[in-house]
């Protein structure tokens, strides 16, 4: 994971967003588009993870080669103490889930990809992360449990939501924070890699699906990219 990316990812590849139903314990462990570019076109006809699966191998190396503590710099401080609840949606290769288990908390790691999956569970074994695929924008599959979350994740993912799909996808997440919980995710800006389904999403747009859901915004914070790709910048915002 981007997945937010504020991760990193290969080519103008970042983590993961949308995801689909399976679950296993990892037995170790304004809405305008693309920088001018209008949405619906912006499509193409891609999917949400459209590039992932093939370079997997090389989306680890990326995704790893930045540490959990350098991407959550400016978010750390917001984030609950353990042993907090803790779901990552789009965790890609497991980096972020997996140093959040090491600190203590009981985390759910949602991802698409089962090539991603696969790598993730290799590269972390033993860190008793869970495994769940589910889909954004309304992850039906934990949203038909009883499951409540302290701590939602979601870095590099929304951008590659599209319009209709961010108000469902907000509302889905939700339902499943915890009272007092806090969301967390990244938007990214800058160019569009081809072949990539990604949305340049305005900060303010996310504030306001947030408070619509009752959630406040209580940090938001810029930044470069930390692989330094030339116009790729970031926003953090945290909700509770």
């Amino acid at each position: 994971m981007i997945g937010v990316t504020g991760a990193a990812d290969t080519n103008g590849v970042d983590e993961l967003d949308e995801l689909n139903g399976v679950e296993h314990v990892n037995g170790m462990d304004g809405m305008d588009g693309m920088d001018g570019v209008d949405e619906a076109e912006g499509l193409n006809g891609l999917s949400s993870t459209a590039g992932y699966a093939e370079a997997a191998e090389e989306l680890a190396v990326q995704y790893e080669s930045v540490t959990f503590a350098e991407v959550h710099a400016d978010l750390l401080h917001s984030y609950p103490p353990p042993p907090a609840a803790v779901l990552d949606v789009g965790a890609g290769t497991g980096r972020d889930a997996a140093a959040l288990a090491a600190l203590g908390h009981p985390v759910v790691a949602v991802e698409p990809t089962a090539e991603l999956r696969s790598v993730a569970e290799r590269l972390h074994a033993g860190s008793g992360v869970r495994w769940v695929a589910d889909a954004l924008p309304e992850l039906p599959h934990l949203s038909a449990g009883a499951e409540r979350f302290d701590l939602v994740l979601l870095t590099a993912v929304w951008m590659h939501l599209a319009p209709a799909e961010r108000a469902l996808a907000m509302a889905a997440l939700g339902r499943l924070l915890a009272p007092g919980g806090r969301l967390a995710l990244t938007l990214r800006h800058g160019p569009v890699p081809p072949g990539r389904r990604m949305f340049d999403v305005p900060p303010e747009e996310t504030v306001a699906l947030a408070a619509a859901q009752g959630l406040r915004l209580l940090h938001r914070a810029e930044r470069g990219d930390l692989h330094g790709r030339s116009g790729v910048r970031w926003t953090s915002l945290v909700f509770g």
